[in-house]
């Protein structure tokens, strides 16, 4: 680790829509800001092939080149572009603190865009098929299975209401539950409860998805969790709806969090309960999570910096 600390007046971290955008805003306004990234760039959207719902890409884009393409635009207006893990951070007291495996950094403000890691089922094939007819999120992907069978496996809130949100496009709509009852809040076990295009599988996990990247999702493997059997289930697509974890483990006990762990920013802003600590994207936001509202947050974010920057004339 380096001896001398580098000081940036904004080091923000995390380069998915949030984080890039915040990047090309506070590049814009001259602070030159560092944009931290740990090896896999780009968030959850380089998990996804085409991202149909961005403004401004009729045709659509896949999802690793839409972040290339944001990076690029932020490092054109003069972001350092730093590929590192960041191990352990001070906001406790200023300049902020971060240290990296290879380096130690200070700043004057920080934006936290470090976004939220959906939760997997363990799948050997899971990742593989990731894009290709596995998914995490309904409304990214649910267009692509218009008149599909389509599985949706949980069975608290989430999987409730990406199940109800599939029904527009799929001709059924599975939902898969390991339990014999619905985790959900009752307003949403009574909304899937009463449509007619979802039925419920009860006592049922998911072992296995068969298929390949060429032909898609064909079938997944089930074994009922009371008799132990294991039987075949037809279907195109699979939306696993277990849940996100934010990626917020690094300021625990540093800043204001929910029960789940997502930053609490002040209402009708990024700013945190630490002054000049600012949180955009998922890892405060577990309501939407789309590309498109983690780029506007990561606006909002960069021109809250920069006034609170120009407010104690940094």
């Amino acid at each position: 680790m380096t001896n001398a600390a580098q000081h940036h007046k904004v080091i923000i971290l995390g380069s998915g829509p949030s984080g890039l955008t915040a990047a090309i805003y506070t590049a814009r306004a001259n602070l030159s800001p560092l944009l931290i990234h740990g090896p896999l760039p780009g968030g959850q959207l380089t998990t996804t092939t085409e991202v149909e719902n961005f403004p401004g890409f009729p045709e659509g884009i896949m999802g690793p080149d839409l972040m290339q393409t944001m990076e690029k635009q932020a490092a054109r207006f003069g972001t350092t572009i730093v590929v590192d893990t960041v191990i352990e951070a001070n906001i406790k007291s200023r300049p902020f603190t971060l240290k990296t495996n290879s380096a130690t950094y200070t700043c004057d403000a920080l934006i936290i865009s470090t976004g939220a890691t959906p939760k997997y089922l363990g799948l050997e094939n899971e990742r593989k098929m990731m894009g290709y007819g596995v998914s995490t999120c309904a409304t990214c992907d649910g267009a692509f299975f218009r008149n599909k069978i389509i599985a949706v496996n949980g069975g608290g809130d989430s999987a409730c209401e990406e199940a109800n949100f599939l029904t527009r496009f799929g001709s059924k709509v599975y939902l898969i539950h390991r339990r014999g009852e619905l985790r959900a809040s009752k307003i949403m076990r009574d909304r899937v409860m009463q449509n007619p295009k979802i039925e419920i599988l009860w006592n049922k996990q998911i072992v296995d998805i068969a298929g390949s990247r060429e032909a898609g999702v064909t079938s997944l493997k089930l074994k009922d969790t009371q008799s132990g059997e294991v039987s075949d289930f037809a279907a195109d697509a699979l939306f696993v709806a277990i849940g996100h974890s934010p990626n917020s483990s690094l300021f625990k006990g540093q800043l204001k969090m929910d029960e789940n762990g997502y930053i609490v920013p002040k209402p009708n802003s990024t700013a945190t309960d630490v002054e000049g600590v600012f949180a955009s994207g998922d890892v405060q936001d577990h309501v939407f999570r789309q590309a498109i509202t983690a780029a506007g947050t990561g606006c909002m974010a960069a021109i809250e910096a920069e006034r609170w920057l120009e407010s104690r004339n940094q």
